[in-house]
């Protein structure tokens, strides 16, 4: 919806923030009438707000009001003030403000990097709260989607991850209200695949916890949870990155138990992201005496089944490693 017709002139940058400031405060002193007209008049600030940093068919983008606008809004702290109420705002003012912030937090200043980004660094309250978002289903994709451009930007990352709040994840994406199980787990992933750095010190410094609460995912009655977490495991133990975190979770006999159980589930999809993990276990050439005694024993039974294992499956990459995973089992010593 848009409240500016053809011709007419936007409000300046620090009329939208000003109206959007004085809207916030009316709709938190509550009343239905203050709540009401707050909400109106925010609906058009935003919407300006969106127009001014976006352009439309009647508007142009002016780079000297984009950055004002933007300096605006953080002197006002107008992103905190509008995720507070952001439950009371209707779909389209709710999507105007993800519009915005996502905006805001791609703008760069020069060559001094991102000022909205920068500026939520400094309030790590705020993602928090996005965060929590996923437990109110009114506002929990809107927070996705905001958390996800957060996760765009390694110093917002590494906020949320070594936040308290980061740890909520592993009951969001088994919630049963579907979407907003899986918003959490797409804003889950790109938290812990986007920065490798920092992602491979998180996961070395906690990994006791993480890998815990983890194997809850992979032993999960929920599918969705349980599918998308061991793709998920597949590519943090296959990325370089993560080499020292591999390696200990390869390891482990309980994990290699895990996953010869989840070849043989009922469910094809669970046993073809189970295999992408099992043949780390396989190539490893220093496997640990316990790992090994467990292959060797079961080297029988692996080449046998591993050799009718999704052969109507065409996937020539697919074909090529269960091939080589079949060589590396029959190399392994007899029992």
């Amino acid at each position: 919806m848009s409240f500016f017709g053809m011709g007419k002139k936007l409000p300046k940058p620090a009329d939208l923030v000003k109206n959007a400031k004085d809207a916030i405060s009316l709709v938190e002193k509550g009343g239905e009438k203050n709540v009401q007209k707050g909400e109106e008049e925010l609906k058009k600030s935003l919407a300006g707000m969106k127009i001014t940093l976006c352009g439309d068919t009647e508007h142009d983008v002016v780079p000297e009001n984009t950055t004002a606008l933007a300096n605006e809004a953080q002197t006002a702290d107008i992103i905190p003030g509008v995720i507070g109420i952001m439950e009371k705002l209707d779909f389209e003012t709710k999507k105007d403000f993800v519009t915005v912030f996502n905006n805001l937090l791609r703008r760069q200043n020069g060559t001094s990097g991102h000022p909205a980004v920068e500026y939520l660094a400094k309030k790590p309250n705020v993602l928090e709260i996005l965060v929590n978002g996923y437990t109110n289903q009114d506002i929990a994709l809107n927070c996705g989607a905001m958390l996800r451009e957060c996760a765009r930007h390694e110093a917002l990352t590494k906020i949320v991850l070594w936040s308290p709040t980061f740890w909520k994840f592993f009951s969001y994406v088994e919630m049963a209200n579907f979407d907003g199980a899986s918003d959490s787990f797409s804003t889950f992933k790109e938290l812990l695949v986007k920065h490798k750095v920092i992602v491979a010190d998180f996961l070395e410094k906690n990994y006791d916890t993480f890998f815990e609460q983890y194997q809850n995912l992979l032993n999960s009655n929920n599918y969705g949870a349980k599918r998308q977490s061991l793709r998920l495991l597949g590519e943090l133990l296959l990325d370089r990155a993560n080499f020292n975190v591999m390696t200990r979770y390869i390891s482990e006999p309980a994990n290699l138990k895990l996953m010869m159980m989840m070849l043989r589930d009922k469910n094809k999809s669970i046993q073809f992201e189970a295999f992408h993990v099992f043949k780390v276990f396989v190539a490893n050439p220093k496997k640990l005496p316990s790992v090994l005694s467990i292959l060797t024993k079961n080297k029988e039974k692996l080449i046998s089944f591993l050799n009718n294992f999704h052969n109507d499956k065409e996937d020539d990459q697919f074909n090529d490693e269960k091939a080589f995973l079949i060589k590396q089992v029959q190399q392994l010593p007899s029992p």
